[in-house]
């Protein structure tokens, strides 16, 4: 059913929207509770943080700061960087420049000032793999 909905190429409505704000939860769900395995706990967190934003207008918990977990602010720089220069059934891609415009101007409110600092510093490094991965070119 997400997939469905993450491939539409029109608008979401109300009920396609509440699910998609419902993925980080779904996500932790299927990775289940505390594991044996370090790493399907920080799969784990990961999923569930997210979407949580720096200024705690983010979703589902509504985190904030510090009390976002480390592991969810790094992929949620690296998950929008993707999104936004990345083409997708509903949007084009967006030029590397104008992306790393807005995620700048997103500093300290969508993302942690000083990891978004680190990631902005090693763009070069970033863009080289993001080429190397890239099903297609993208804008650079």
């Amino acid at each position: 059913m997400l997939d469905r909905i993450l491939l539409k190429p029109g608008p979401l409505n109300d009920d396609e929207f509440e699910l998609v704000r419902r993925h980080p939860e779904i996500g932790a769900a299927i990775l289940g509770g505390r594991h044996a395995s370090a790493l399907m706990d920080l799969a784990r967190t990961v999923a569930l943080t997210h979407h949580e934003r720096w200024n705690g207008s983010g979703y589902p918990q509504g985190l904030a700061g510090e009390s976002i977990p480390l592991a969810g602010r790094i992929v949620a720089i690296a998950d929008i960087f993707d999104a936004l220069t990345s083409q997708r059934p509903y949007k084009q891609a967006w030029p590397v420049d104008q992306a790393l415009d807005w995620m700048r101007e997103q500093r300290g409110c969508h993302f942690d000032p000083q990891l978004l600092d680190r990631f902005l510093a090693i763009q070069p490094k970033i863009l080289e793999i993001k080429l190397k991965f890239a099903d297609r070119p993208s804008p650079v």
